[in-house]
């Protein structure tokens, strides 16, 4: 069985996420952060951020690509697939440095970004199987239902990484 075999097991992925991002927000409050350690750990969030983040703009950089006929569906495809990687290690690394970067779990704000950081990751979850189901169309043309479901896929990604990094530019401000 495999993460994208169908939507059961992408659901599954989502719980088992939503339990770790409850776990790294608990561990968050029982932990104690030397100077040194923050520092550490934001240079890796700030890094993270860039991997993450920017592997997402190049994705949707291969989206625009393919809608604008400047490269076939299954390169766009295929640099999307090749780009899981880097997307998933940049917002572990946010999520793992952001365990140490004292987040104030009483600020709504905070609660937002998390909000969106939970809906990235089951966004992130769920476009490993659409990536698939459009794979299987091969060179025919993508149904009405298949472009919607990528373009919201999209959107909900950039919506919720531009949010996240708005309010974590506003916590750090304050």
């Amino acid at each position: 069985m495999r993460l994208h075999d169908g939507w059961w097991t992408v659901a599954a992925a989502a719980v088992a996420a939503c339990a770790g991002l409850v776990a790294c927000a608990w561990i968050s409050t029982h932990i104690d952060v030397d100077p040194a350690l923050h520092t550490a750990a934001l240079f890796v969030h700030l890094a993270s951020l860039v991997l993450g983040f920017g592997a997402v703009l190049v994705a949707d950089y291969y989206g625009l690509l393919w809608m604008t006929r400047r490269c076939t569906l299954h390169e766009a495809l295929g640099a999307t697939s090749r780009l899981h990687l880097p997307i998933w290690a940049g917002l572990g690394g946010l999520i793992v440095s952001g365990v140490m970067l004292e987040p104030k779990l009483s600020s709504a704000l905070t609660c937002v970004k998390l909000a969106l950081v939970l809906l990235l990751t089951v966004n992130g979850l769920q476009a490993g199987l659409l990536n698939q189901r459009m794979a299987q169309h091969g060179p025919t043309a993508l149904t009405p239902r298949l472009l919607a479901w990528g373009a919201g896929t999209a959107l909900v990604s950039q919506i919720c990484w531009w949010g996240a990094v708005v309010i974590g530019f506003h916590n750090s401000q304050h």
